[in-house]
C-alpha cells in the first residue's frame, strides 16, 4: 500500500525566491529588538546573542544560537559574546532535555565557506537533538528527513521557556 508523507512547509524552501537570498542577513535582528519574534521564528533576543529555530531543519527542535554582532569567526567575538553564546546553547539543550525529551546532541560551528557554513558572514552554533533511531530508510536511502512537528508548533512550544 503507498502511503503519504506530508511536509507542505517544505515549498516554502523549494519554491522561495533565491534572488532574496542576497538579501539582508536572517541572523541580523533590528538593533533595540529583545525577546522573541515569532515570524522569524526568533525564540530569544538580548544584546549580545539570539537563539532561533532552523527553518529548514535536519530535525525537530533544530535550533542555532548566534552573537547578535554580525561577524564571521569565533575569533572575532569579544569575550563576553564567547561566554554568553556558550551559555546560550547550554540552556538551549536544558530546554530541550525538558520538553523534547532526545536522548544526544550534535552541537556544532561550520566556519567558512570550505567548512560548509551556509552562512558564511555570521557566525552560528547548530544545536540539533538527536534521539535513537532518528536516521532510518528516509534519510539514509531516500535522502528525505522527516520532521514530524510543525516548524510553529515547535516555536510555540520553546518559546516561552527563554524569556
Amino acid at each position: 500500500m503507498t502511503q503519504t508523507l506530508w511536509a507542505p512547509w517544505r515549498m516554502d524552501y523549494i519554491l522561495r525566491d533565491r534572488s532574496a537570498d542576497q538579501g539582508g542577513c536572517f541572523l541580523c535582528l533590528p538593533a533595540d529588538h529583545r525577546g522573541p519574534l515569532r515570524e522569524r521564528l526568533v525564540l530569544c533576543a538580548d544584546e549580545l546573542t539570539l537563539l532561533i529555530m532552523n527553518r529548514f531543519p535536519y530535525n525537530n527542535g533544530h535550533l542555532m544560537a548566534a552573537p547578535r554582532r554580525h561577524v564571521a569567526s569565533l575569533s572575532l567575538t569579544s569575550e563576553a559574546e564567547r561566554l554568553a553564546l556558550t551559555n546560550l546553547v547550554a540552556r538551549a539543550t536544558e530546554v530541550l532535555d525538558r520538553l523534547m525529551k532526545p536522548d544526544g546532541y550534535n552541537l556544532g560551528v561550520n566556519q567558512g565557506l570550505a567548512a560548509g557554513a551556509g552562512v558564511e558572514d555570521h557566525l552560528h552554533f547548530h544545536v540539533t537533538p538527536r534521539w535513537l533511531g532518528d536516521v532510518n530508510y528516509m534519510t539514509a536511502l531516500g535522502e528525505t528527513r522527516v520532521v514530524p512537528e510543525h516548524l510553529m508548533a515547535t516555536w510555540e512550544r520553546l518559546a516561552g521557556h527563554f524569556s
